[in-house]
């Protein structure tokens, strides 16, 4: 995908490196306010995906709320809150944690995976960020009679109607199927579909599948993310705001008026996630000191604060 600039990295006053990327702001009506770089080329939106993956869990029959259905949507920090939820979605269903697929790993937070590892503990399923969604995707299969050793498979039942319904909120077709980091599979949209997709979640009654996902996101944030996240964080800031952070730097946001935006970062980056977000978030008008904190991303020179990484002007 075409990218152009979106942030730069300012050391002692010298322009020290510069992140490439993509941003689409969308009116409720689905118009572009703002596009930088091509924001209708395919891309894996990994996590950001996973909103849109529980309405689709929701749809086929699980039976979650609260602070469990925004497990079903998380990439968690691995905080013991984040361990137990997952253990009682599995339990929900009649399993425990032995049937989880996902590939084992420490916790994403750098607080838990220190004191993870003092512990003497090894990687695990269960402490791997997508735990959350691996079980709400067993329990969905559970209740759908969907075969439990399969559902990574990207023809299993589970997954085809993932990718439809991703099809459904985004307005365009799923164009490839990967791998993702946890072993499930990653489905590519454009920017602009992922955009969309959060606006129609955000902006979905209550008793549907997609509200009651984003009811429970925006009621339990720190269950999507974690106490120590920037996603927990701006839900928590702005009033209504579901948002959902992905792997190799992907983010998108929506209001309840049915204003979005996403943003990719093109080398991966995470460091200038945050702060594009910012720039993707003020032009949709939201209130600038709800979301200074997405702009604080310094850069240290022994120790001490010598610069930022800054995001440029989107358009």
């Amino acid at each position: 995908m075409a990218v152009v600039p979106v942030a730069e990295v300012v050391r002692s006053g010298f322009v020290e490196s510069v992140h490439h990327g993509s941003a689409v702001v969308l009116d409720p009506d689905g118009h572009v306010i703002v596009a930088v770089g091509d924001v209708d080329a395919p891309m894996f939106a990994r996590s950001s995906n996973k909103l849109a993956q529980a309405a689709a869990m929701v749809s086929a029959g699980l039976d979650l709320d609260g602070e469990l259905l925004a497990l079903a949507a998380a990439s968690h920090s691995g905080e013991a809150f984040h361990l137990e939820a997952v253990q009682r979605v599995l339990a929900h269903a009649g399993l425990d944690d032995s049937v989880l697929q996902n590939t084992p790993d420490l916790p994403y937070d750098a607080q838990e995976r220190t004191a993870w590892i003092a512990a003497g503990r090894d990687k695990s399923s269960l402490a791997q960020n997508c735990s959350g969604k691996h079980a709400a995707m067993l329990a969905t299969c559970v209740v759908a009679g969907w075969d439990l050793h399969t559902y990574r498979d990207p023809d299993h039942p589970l997954q085809v109607a993932i990718a439809a319904t991703l099809g459904r909120l985004g307005g365009e077709p799923v164009s490839a199927t990967g791998v993702d980091g946890c072993g499930a599979p990653v489905m590519a949209i454009s920017l602009t579909a992922l955009a969309r997709s959060f606006a129609a979640l955000a902006v979905a009654p209550g008793d549907t599948p997609e509200g009651k996902v984003g009811s429970a996101v925006r009621a339990h944030p720190e269950y999507v993310g974690g106490t120590r996240r920037d996603v927990t964080r701006l839900m928590q800031s702005v009033p209504g705001l579901i948002a959902k952070d992905g792997a190799e730097a992907v983010y998108a946001a929506a209001l309840p008026s049915g204003h979005s935006a996403a943003i990719k970062i093109g080398d991966g980056g995470e460091r200038a996630r945050p702060v594009v977000m910012q720039q993707a978030l003020l032009a949709l008008g939201i209130e600038p000191s709800a979301i200074e904190f997405l702009g604080e991303a310094p850069v240290f020179g022994h120790g001490e604060p010598v610069g930022a990484v800054r995001a440029l002007p989107l358009g």
